[in-house]
């Protein structure tokens, strides 16, 4: 089991489906920087929708390495960064 509360997060709690790439491309060039290898990212359960658009912009990120839902909370995505 992994602890992914260790990772850095971002909350989308809130946040408009517009403006998720922004925030979102934003997040992940920062833990590049810093280096890190993975990241939660919370998007809610909800409608789906705020989870679907945070999925469309992890698979056209060529740094993302892979991403899957949480599979003991499913309003959050876990990310693998490449970080060379």
């Amino acid at each position: 089991m992994m602890y992914w509360s260790y990772y850095p997060k971002i909350d989308l709690h809130g946040e408009y489906v517009s403006t998720a790439y922004t925030v979102v491309h934003s997040f992940l060039q920062e833990q590049l920087r810093l280096k890190h290898p993975f990241v939660v990212i919370i998007h809610g359960k909800g409608t789906g929708k705020l989870k679907e658009e945070v999925h469309q912009i992890l698979s056209k990120e060529k740094e993302v390495l892979e991403f899957q839902l949480d599979p003991e909370n499913l309003g959050q995505t876990i990310v693998h960064l490449n970080v060379k």
